[in-house]
């Protein structure tokens, strides 16, 4: 795909890390970089009765043009020669992202932004652009571990695939390594429908053993036709009985990138963000990328 990485920007530290990330990945696949800020009138403080689309003028003018002349001169100091694009776009800034998304290969945004409307903020336009854009979604937080490898959670469905591609392909990028991560607990799904037919909880309990076998199948599943496309790429499949959120959490403190689906096996069906991804959102120690399965 030769879309550009997309960028939000609003003038906030947050955002400002975006970039970096964005930088980084537009670098990477060798791709423009394209900077691009939302504004309307009311988050710019604009005098009453003015129309919230516009036009840019005077002070407002300057305050986004320093905005996006700081992430671009940002931009192009972290990777050299990187073609950099900007735009200034009148609207809110979910709406105008997820209308990038539609040519972008990858939309990177912070995890907070500024006060005001337009703000990126986890639980706003970060959650939006991961539940409803065109492509991957990075939300950039925490404190990665430059050092650190890839990170996938792996649920073993076929929605989860899609992610698990994406995880592969960023280690390869990257030339670290990648953990899948899949985590087990008694009360599996797979569980019942290994063993053939239905079983109460105290029969799981019973033949843990069995189970986890199962689990080590469904990791080894789920991975073999990311090692078999990228054999450079060195997986460490990672088996953790508990709670799923909880583990992931704790395994992206010593991650570079935390890869996830929008929603995989189980859960709650009707949410187009599932409560791991949320989770991953706005708990993670690094950056995280949403990969839904519908793309």
């Amino acid at each position: 795909m030769n879309g550009p990485v997309v960028v939000g920007v609003d003038g906030s530290p947050s955002a400002l890390a975006a970039v970096d990330e964005a930088a980084l990945e537009a670098s990477l696949r060798g791709v423009e970089l394209r900077v691009v800020h939302a504004f309307l009138w009311p988050a710019m403080h604009a005098p009453p009765g003015s129309s919230p689309l516009g036009p840019l003028t005077g002070a407002l003018h300057e305050s986004v043009e320093r905005i996006v002349a700081d992430a671009v001169e940002r931009a192009r100091s972290q990777a050299e020669g990187l073609h950099v694009a900007h735009a200034v776009i009148a609207g809110e800034a979910s709406t105008v992202l997820q209308a990038q998304s539609r040519t972008a290969q990858l939309v990177v945004v912070g995890h907070r932004g500024s006060e005001g409307i337009t703000g990126l903020l986890a639980g706003s336009t970060a959650v939006h652009l991961s539940a409803h854009a065109r492509c991957p979604v990075m939300v950039v937080r925490g404190r990665p571990d430059p050092a650190g490898p890839v990170l996938v959670a792996v649920d073993g469905s076929p929605q989860g695939q899609p992610a698990i591609a994406f995880a592969f392909s960023e280690a390869a990028l990257r030339g670290t390594d990648l953990v899948a991560l899949h985590v087990w607990s008694t009360w599996t799904d797979h569980g019942e429908h290994a063993l053939g037919h239905p079983v109460e909880l105290v029969e799981l309990v019973g033949d843990v053993g069995r189970l986890q076998q199962v689990e080590e199948r469904v990791l080894a599943e789920a991975i073999s036709g990311g090692r078999d496309q990228y054999p450079g790429v060195t997986v460490r499949p990672r088996l953790v009985r508990g709670r799923t959120r909880p583990a992931l959490i704790e395994a992206s403190a010593d991650a570079q990138l935390m890869v996830v689906g929008a929603r995989g096996h189980g859960g709650f069906t009707g949410l187009l963000l599932g409560s791991v991804s949320q989770a991953a959102l706005h708990h993670a120690h690094c950056p995280v990328t949403v990969v839904r399965s519908d793309l």
